[in-house]
C-alpha cells in the first residue's frame, strides 16, 4: 500500500509499506541538475552531490563512511540533468540510521574550503575518465551540440575550467535556491513503521526551509539542432552515436517508444543486435536507447566497430530503419516484446530499491504515482500501427545527428550522411 504525505515544510513523502520484507530503501530526490545551471556554474549540482559526503556538523567524512558501513555500505547518490538523488538500501532495522545520515548531509554539511579543493581534484579526474571513455564521449559530444546554447546540453560533471573556479559561496547560494522543501521528494519502500518513520522525517527534514526567496534561473525550450560532431582519437574502434529528435517522458507516446526500442535495438533479440552483430559479425556492441527529459528527448543508436566496417554498418542500420518505416514490425515481434517488457517490469519491481526509485521518479516527473497496472496497460495498448507511425514520425535520416569518436582518417564522412 502506498501512502503520500507532506511534511510541515512542503516536502512530499511517498511510503510504500511492504511488511513481508526485512529490508527498506530510502531516497531523497531534489529537482535540480545540470539543466538548472548556467555557463558560469556548470557542474555545481554535481559538486554539491560530492561535497555532501565530505563532513557535517555531526560527522566527519570518515564517520559518514563508517556509519554507512554499519548499515551495509549501501548509501550513494547521483546527479542527472534534471535531478539529484541521495539514497540508501538497508535492513529495516537500520532505516532510521540511513535517514539520519542523509538528513544530516542535506542540512548540516560544512562544505569546507580544504575539502572542496580536494574534491575538485577528484571531479577533474572523473571528467578525464569520461573523456578517455569513447562510449561516454560520443554520447556527451552529441548532447552538447544537439542542445546548443541550452543547459540541457551541459555536461553533468561540468568543465574543468568551471569546476576549478566554483566557490563555497556559490555552492551555498545554489543549495539555498534549490535544496528547499517544495523542491524535494522523499520515497521509502520496504518494511517500516509508518508513523515512527514519518515522525522521524519531520524531525530530521522538517528543518529545511519550505521555499527560496531567490529567483531561479529560467531558460527557454530546448531546440533540437541537426549536427555532425567528431573527435579524432588514436584507438582501434570507431564509436558512433546516431540521434533522432524524439519525445519527452511526459509524452503519451512513451509506451510506443519503449516497445519500439526493444524491438529495434534495446535487447539481444532486437533487429540491430541480431542482424548486425550476430548474423554479420560487424560490431561487438550495438544497441539503441532513449534519453527523455521533461520537455524533449532523443532516440539514440550506438555502435562500436572497426573503422573499415563503418560504411557497411551504417547502410545496415539505415536498411533496418527503412524496413520498420515501410513495413512496420511483425505481430510476433510485438507480442513477444510486450511480454518481455512486462516481465522485466514485474521482476524489477520485486526489489525495494526499484520500488523506491519508481515511486520517487513518478512523483517528481508526473506529480503522481504510476501503478504497475497502469504501466502494463500502457504496454498492452501499443499497436502495430502506432509503432510504424512513430518510426515514420521521428526516424528521419535527413535530420538525424551523428557523433563519431575514433580514428577518422580513412572514414568518408560525407558518404555516411
Amino acid at each position: 500500500m502506498i501512502t503520500i504525505k507532506k511534511l510541515s515544510n512542503g516536502i512530499t513523502v511517498i511510503m510504500e509499506d511492504l511488511p513481508y520484507l526485512l529490508s527498506a530503501a530510502f531516497g531523497v530526490w531534489v529537482k535540480v541538475g545540470s539543466a538548472n545551471e548556467d555557463e558560469n556554474n556548470n557542474g555545481i549540482a554535481h559538486i554539491i552531490e560530492h561535497m555532501l559526503f565530505k563532513g557535517t556538523l555531526k560527522y566527519s567524512a570518515k564517520q559518514i563512511a563508517d556509519e554507512m558501513a554499519m548499515i551495509g555500505g549501501n548509501v550513494n547518490a547521483f546527479t542527472s540533468k534534471e535531478c539529484t538523488s541521495y539514497y540508501a538500501t538497508t535492513l529495516s532495522e537500520h532505516l532510521p540510521i540511513a535517514i539520519n545520515i542523509i538528513a544530516d548531509m542535506l542540512s548540516n554539511s560544512l562544505i569546507e574550503e580544504k575539502a572542496l579543493k580536494k574534491e575538485k581534484s577528484v571531479i577533474i579526474e572523473e571528467i578525464d575518465m569520461y573523456d578517455d571513455s569513447p562510449e561516454d564521449l560520443v554520447h556527451e559530444m552529441l548532447q552538447q551540440r544537439v542542445w546548443k546554447d541550452h543547459p540541457l546540453g551541459y555536461l553533468i560533471s561540468g568543465t574543468k575550467k568551471i569546476v576549478r573556479k566554483v566557490s563555497r559561496e556559490e555552492i551555498l547560494d545554489f543549495m539555498d535556491t534549490y535544496y528547499v522543501g517544495e523542491n524535494i521528494i522523499i520515497s521509502i519502500a520496504g518494511k517500516f513503521d509508518e508513523k515512527e518513520i514519518l515522525d522521524l522525517l519531520e524531525e530530521q527534514f522538517g528543518v529545511i526551509k519550505e521555499k527560496s526567496s531567490k529567483v531561479r534561473s529560467k531558460v527557454g525550450m530546448p531546440i533540437y539542432h541537426h549536427v555532425l560532431c567528431k573527435r579524432d582519437k588514436d584507438i582501434e574502434q570507431l564509436h558512433c552515436n546516431i540521434a533522432f529528435n524524439s519525445i519527452s517522458y511526459l509524452s503519451e507516446e512513451r509506451y510506443v517508444l519503449s516497445v519500439l526500442n526493444s524491438i529495434f535495438g534495446g535487447s539481444i533479440n532486437s533487429r540491430l543486435f541480431q542482424k548486425i552483430r550476430e548474423n554479420s559479425g560487424l560490431t561487438y556492441s550495438i544497441y539503441s536507447y532513449g534519453s527523455s527529459y521533461r520537455e524533449t528527448g532523443l532516440f539514440h543508436i550506438y555502435a562500436a566497430m572497426n573503422p573499415a566496417q563503418t560504411s557497411t554498418v551504417f547502410k545496415k542500420i539505415v536498411k533496418i530503419i527503412n524496413d520498420i518505416k515501410k513495413k512496420g514490425v511483425t505481430l510476433e515481434e510485438l507480442q513477444m516484446t510486450k511480454e518481455q517488457i512486462k516481465t522485466e517490469l514485474i521482476l524489477g519491481n520485486e526489489s525495494v530499491k526499484s520500488r523506491m526509485n519508481t515511486n520517487g521518479k513518478a512523483m517528481m516527473n508526473r506529480g503522481r504515482i504510476i501503478t504497475m497496472e497502469e504501466m502494463i496497460k500502457g504496454i498492452n495498448t501499443v499497436s502495430l500501427e502506432a509503432i510504424k507511425d512513430f518510426a515514420n514520425k521521428y526516424f528521419d535520416m535527413q535530420t538525424c545527428s551523428i557523433s563519431l569518436v575514433g580514428n577518422l582518417k580513412e572514414i568518408d564522412i560525407k558518404a555516411l550522411l
